[in-house]
């Protein structure tokens, strides 16, 4: 794998796509089991990439938002990358071995095994939110597998997009990584290739879509989706630190977060203690929400109104809504500070969608068991965040409902953890890129039995004399230990 210095210009052309996509493939066929020296050199060159660019990829990011916190850009996006970048390179040469697995006494001294094989050409379709995170994570795993890809950033993102072409161009070729910018027809056009995976992150409907285009290939996808993410304060917690947990889970990013807490279920006797304390703990942590440089505005004037929408029409049938600033969010600066709605119900369009702002839905509910039907009764979320002490209760939680992954006692911290997998389940998504889980989803985990020169199993087979048919009931004694 040879690095290029020159700058290969952008290109939003279909057919430029499918040139990018045919040298992958034969780069891929000429070259099918990279070594580990060839892969470690490849995550190296992705550190460097960002050691060198990351000032660049900062202002570039706070360009396309109109205002993003550097330190948050930091700390979610820069740190998450290279978290995952050292585990893997740490953890690479045990992913890459040949795995020995038990074979059963009828077929011994034949062995089994399993060799984690590179898949080829990977494409990785990522979201606005997240916009380095969503996209490198993705990379480093593909790349730790051997495979080649083909990245496309959101439309979202124009300077970001600017900024990871000229990264990726002057250290990949681009028959190894390959960045690809345009509007839906391009992501539309990559779901049409036949990839040999497609990782995508955006919204449940768009990845509905990306695994039918990617099924008539039958391009096996991951898709890391979202969905509302509840918070649960049981009576058990310690509710300021929860609160605060909750808050920082919930204003980080602008709440635009797939895995921002959604709603939050407390006893309805707290209802309005809690709304309060939030709102105080909101005021302290940002005393001043317009021009602050430790915030983050939301994307862009499109999504403010959706936000402001959902606001709107919790208010109009019937809700309370309250604010952390009096200063409301405008088309120009789309600063909107926490709004905390008191009184939501399920007709109320802000708890039928993915919020993904900094609008927090309270609802009070009776018991513990109450809270874990409202969950259960929903579509499976990305993330559930439980607080508490009461440890039956704890297991509770985590044996009768489904959600992707599980903070306890926090908010959004599951995702750092590299030797846990990432990933949705139902309509938050499938499958997962974090670590070992997204190593072995992004190889073909092959299986492979190899016999030796004298085996029993040779004398089971046609003629089948009586000696064959002796030998079958010995086989199937054999069979049930």
């Amino acid at each position: 794998m040879n690095m290029t210095s020159d700058i290969i210009p952008f290109s939003n052309d279909v057919d430029h796509l499918q040139r990018l996509f045919d040298d992958q493939k034969g780069a891929a066929r000429a070259a099918p089991f990279p070594s580990l020296e060839d892969r470690l050199a490849s995550l190296k060159k992705l550190e460097t990439l960002l050691d060198e660019y990351q000032d660049r990829f900062t202002q570039a990011i706070s360009d396309d938002f109109g205002q993003r916190s550097f330190f948050e850009t930091r700390l979610t996006e820069f740190l998450v990358v290279r978290l995952a970048l050292t585990h893997a390179r740490k953890h690479l040469k045990s992913w890459m071995k040949t795995r020995t697995v038990h074979t059963h006494l009828l077929f011994k001294p034949g062995k089994s095994s399993i060799l984690p094989q590179p898949l080829g050409v990977v494409g990785i379709i990522a979201p606005w939110n997240f916009p380095l995170q969503l996209i490198l994570c993705p990379l480093v795993t593909a790349l730790a597998a051997g495979n080649r890809a083909i990245l496309k950033p959101s439309e979202l993102t124009p300077r970001f997009a600017d900024a990871l072409n000229d990264a990726i161009t002057r250290h990949f070729a681009a028959d190894e990584v390959a960045v690809v910018r345009g509007e839906a027809d391009i992501a539309q056009a990559m779901t049409n290739l036949p990839f040999d995976h497609i990782v995508f992150t955006g919204s449940t409907a768009v990845g509905r879509k990306v695994a039918q285009a990617a099924a008539a290939n039958l391009t096996p996808v991951t898709l890391e989706l979202g969905g509302k993410s509840p918070a649960i304060l049981d009576a058990s917690a310690d509710v300021t630190r929860a609160l605060r947990r909750i808050i920082k889970g919930k204003l980080t990013n602008c709440g635009q977060i797939c895995i921002a807490p959604d709603y939050l279920l407390v006893p309805e006797d707290k209802v309005e203690t809690v709304a309060a304390q939030l709102l105080d703990i909101a005021r302290e942590m940002y005393p001043e929400w317009d021009g602050n440089p430790d915030a983050t505005a939301v994307i862009n004037t499109s999504h403010l109104a959706r936000l402001q929408g959902l606001v709107q029409d919790a208010k109009d049938k019937g809700a309370t809504v309250q604010t952390a600033q009096s200063d409301h969010a405008s088309a120009d600066n789309r600063m909107m500070p926490l709004t905390v709605i008191t009184g939501a119900t399920s007709e109320m369009a802000v708890m039928q969608d993915e919020i993904f702002g900094p609008v927090l839905p309270i609802i009070g509910v009776k018991s513990h068991d109450a809270a874990l039907a409202y969950v259960q009764d929903r579509a499976r979320p990305l993330a559930l965040y439980w607080f508490g002490s009461d440890a039956a209760r704890r297991q509770d939680v985590l044996t009768k409902v489904h959600a992707g992954g599980v903070t306890i006692n926090d908010t959004l911290l599951h995702i750092l953890q590299d030797n846990l997998p990432f990933g949705g389940v139902g309509d938050s998504g499938t499958g997962n890129y974090h670590g070992k889980a997204g190593f072995e989803r992004l190889s073909h985990m092959k299986a492979i039995y190899r016999q030796v020169k004298y085996t029993a199993t040779d004398l089971l087979g046609a003629p089948v004399t009586p000696f064959v048919k002796r030998m079958l009931k010995l086989t199937e004694a054999i069979g049930r230990r």
